[in-house]
């Protein structure tokens, strides 16, 4: 009887198992994560964002904190369908170098670390393409790691995404009080009109609540959000119309 093990001498062998290399698996992981992170970026240069990471967050918190009157107001408008005053007053209280910066802005960032080393009070350095990122897919907090994602994040947006896009999504998706997202949601809820119909005034009111809408109150606009209001106004005067 011919012995099988000398004409195949390999088939008595056990076979080794392949383990992967830690370079290996850490660049398979690194794939994994740009795939996971650019797609839905990509997906949302075109498509509406059916909800975002604070929408949920809110919600969530509210249910958990026994709120169960809170109910999200959000309804998405195209760019046609809104003010351009809207447009014209968030990037007048917001982020006034926005049609030309590349996502962040140095200067602002500086002044931000200045008054942290002093311990003053910080101001917010965050441009409006940050705060689409953070709103879209993070977390609210200030950690460096939260930070980094939402730098990556702006990069990602920033690289894909038209600055009209950008403004767009984020006029859809601030929060402008109490479980009210995105400027559709805020006209009719705050002044019973459409978003496109927003006056000068009403989009300078709307705007000097994104800070902190919680307490900033645009259905019961305290003397100094009524100053901020006015102050958005006069830089929206000098502003000159988006043209992206």
């Amino acid at each position: 009887m011919t012995d099988l093990r000398a004409l195949y001498p390999w088939s008595g062998k056990k076979r080794k198992k392949k383990t992967l290399r830690p370079l290996t698996v850490l660049k398979r992981l690194f794939v994994i994560g740009l795939a996971v992170t650019i797609l839905p970026v990509v997906a949302l240069r075109w498509v509406p964002p059916p909800t975002t990471a604070f929408m949920l967050q809110k919600s969530v918190q509210a249910r958990l904190n026994g709120f169960k009157d809170y109910k999200t107001r959000y309804r998405w408008t195209s760019w046609r369908n809104i003010s351009p005053y809207a447009a014209r007053a968030v990037i007048a209280a917001e982020d006034q170098k926005f049609p030309v910066h590349w996502g962040f802005d140095p200067h602002s960032i500086a002044e931000a670390w200045e008054e942290r080393q002093k311990g003053e009070r910080i101001r917010g350095a965050s441009t409006i393409t940050q705060q689409v990122a953070k709103n879209l897919f993070l977390w609210p907090g200030k950690s460096f790691v939260r930070k980094g994602i939402e730098a990556y994040f702006t990069v990602l947006i920033e690289t894909i995404w038209p600055k009209r896009r950008i403004l767009e999504v984020y006029l859809n998706i601030a929060e402008f009080g109490r479980g009210v997202f995105g400027i559709a949601a805020a006209s009719e809820a705050f002044y019973h009109r459409p978003p496109d119909r927003l006056t000068r005034t009403q989009s300078a009111l709307l705007a000097a609540a994104l800070p902190n809408p919680r307490q900033l109150r645009i259905d019961r606009p305290s003397p100094y959000m009524r100053a901020r209001a006015g102050w958005i106004l006069k830089q929206m005067n000098q502003l000159n119309p988006p043209t992206f």
